[in-house]
């Protein structure tokens, strides 16, 4: 049945029919607003359901594909040597596809973005411009995990970051300006390095010969991913033709030129995830960002750049990325270490966490850095795992200041007193972030340093000393809010309403059901990663 439809589609910009709603709603008409904002939620997560329901878990290609031109930009072809073919263009193609990588993703995205409308009660002020950007996010983020073009993924990578960015700027807390343009400039250069690498592919590796094109008589330069992974592994396509000394193949891609792309991938997505020292503009964001959009940022934007490292660093370079695995997994390990140490001394929870999350994006690294099947399933599962908890640990964060006004874990404690639901969340979470065996947060940090320990065992060990810092820093922020004396200025406060307990049950529900069953997710991921280690040979 669902063949027949474009469920990728609509999944994505579904959303839109909450903005249309929103447009003709009066914007003082707040409690209809918050309705139709979180309404326009539910109807991407029901069709990603449905996604996951009708998904092939033995098939490892791309499922519920859909593929049309585009955009089609004509060139010059004012040259006798052009003169046998028809066309000769840009061609890029509205080419959305999932396969048991991104499907995950793609569900995450759902799930979260609900949790975190929900959790948009707490928003006081310009309702109606706050869930337009909210859905506008919501979509860019679908596509990124959808996309199958370069020009199309690159669109909706940056239609996720300008809702983002005014988000920060007009509902974040005392500093959230500052914030705001230390996210932008970041990921502006971030996204800058990343379209360097993508015209350079766009116009080598993205050139379509007539025996590969759907027209004998067309020569074009493709964005398809597909089009230029299947020239990048081709031993014979013309980007793989030394040139020699007459230098007459302008779409050779050397040795070194797949390096240098390969390095401006990693850096341009290691702004995103973040990897160290890029990673200052992160900690102001979970400080000063409301926190529906630290629970979606953290949650999800943070994957982002570990899925586009992943989909076009290590997918499309498997030889660059085993060549300069030794100093992913060295970048690695410097996330976990330095994000559990730094986040060992900070007294503000919000940082504690914000820390944490750099030590958990380390594991990722460590996980594709071991180029083999356990420790990329470690990586997309931490990815997955980290984006349920970190989501739950930020709605916490957000209800905790909504009653006290802080989360300096200085002036908090005895809060289990009058708070005994949001603390028992809160201490499963903290349980499912260490790493406790039959929560999430354990399958993924196993397998990512199983992974890598098979070929750098050196390493691995000294990065699992972030995992015992990590036990340290969680369990004492959470005790510290949880125990002790309860401050008289809090004696009043109340526990979680039911529209707060809904996400936070959610999300505690898919984080047990992870670690006490994987297989929902390690099925999914397994005929993906095969293919692309049987591509790479490993």
């Amino acid at each position: 049945m669902w063949d027949e439809w474009p469920l990728l589609t609509l999944i994505a910009f579904s959303p839109l029919l909450g903005i249309l709603a929103l447009l003709f709603t009066p914007k003082d008409n707040g409690k209809w607003i918050k309705r139709i904002g979180i309404a326009a939620t539910l109807i991407p997560l029901a069709l990603s359901v449905v996604l996951f329901a009708e998904f092939d878990r033995s098939a490892s290609g791309m499922q519920f594909v859909e593929k049309a031109t585009w955009i089609e930009i004509d060139l010059n072809r004012e040259t006798d040597a052009l003169s046998q073919y028809s066309s000769y263009s840009y061609r890029f193609q509205y080419h959305l596809g999932v396969d048991g990588v991104s499907m995950p993703l793609v569900f995450l995205t759902a799930l979260i973005s609900t949790m975190a409308a929900l959790a948009s009660v707490h928003i006081r002020k310009r309702w109606k411009t706050y869930f337009i950007l909210f859905l506008l996010l919501e979509i860019g983020m679908f596509g990124v995990f959808m996309a199958r073009d370069l020009f199309l993924f690159f669109l909706f990578f940056e239609l996720a970051l300008v809702p983002a960015f005014f988000i920060i700027a007009i509902w974040g807390y005392k500093d959230r300006e500052k914030a705001a343009n230390k996210f932008l400039v970041y990921n502006g250069v971030g996204s800058a390095i990343m379209a360097i690498a993508f015209l350079i592919l766009i116009n080598t590796a993205g050139f379509t010969t007539p025996g590969m094109a759907d027209n004998g008589n067309d020569l074009y330069y493709s964005g398809d991913l597909e089009v230029i992974a299947a020239n990048l592994n081709n031993p014979d396509a013309i980007v793989n033709q030394d040139p020699g000394e007459r230098g007459l193949n302008p779409y050779y891609v050397s040795d070194a030129m797949k390096t240098a792309l390969f390095l401006l991938l990693l850096v341009g997505f290691g702004i995103k995830l973040p990897i160290f020292p890029f990673h200052t503009w992160m900690l102001r964001v979970h400080a000063e960002a409301p926190p529906p959009l630290v629970m979606i940022h953290s949650g999800i934007l943070l994957k982002m750049g570990a899925y586009g490292l992943l989909r076009f660093g290590v997918f499309l370079f498997p030889e660059q990325a085993e060549r300069w695995a030794l100093l992913l997994a060295i970048l690695g390990v410097i996330n976990i270490l330095y994000g559990a140490v730094i986040a060992f001394v900070q007294k503000e929870f919000k940082l504690i966490l914000a820390y944490s999350s750099i030590s958990h994006m380390g594991i990722v690294l460590i996980g594709l850095a071991a180029l083999n099947e356990a420790g990329v399933k470690g990586a997309v599962f931490q990815l997955v795992s980290h984006g349920l908890i970190s989501a739950l640990l930020f709605l916490i964060v957000g209800s905790l200041h909504e009653r006290t006004g802080t989360t300096d874990i200085r002036e908090l404690g005895g809060l289990a007193k009058s708070m005994p639901f949001m603390c028992g969340v809160l201490i499963v979470a903290g349980l499912a972030s260490l790493g406790l065996p039959g929560l999430s947060g354990f399958v993924g940090e196993l397998m990512a340093f199983l992974g890598l320990f098979d070929v750098l065992p050196a390493v691995t060990i000294v990065g699992a000393l972030g995992i015992i810092l990590a036990a340290v820093y969680v369990l004492r922020g959470v005790m510290r809010i949880m125990h002790g004396p309860l401050p008289e200025r809090f004696q009043g406060v109340k526990d979680a309403r039911l529209i707060e307990a809904i996400p936070m049950i959610a999300l505690v529900a898919f984080i047990v059901l992870l670690g006490v069953y994987p297989a929902v997710l390690g099925g999914t991921l397994e005929p993906a990663i095969q293919d692309f280690m049987l591509r790479i040979g490993g």
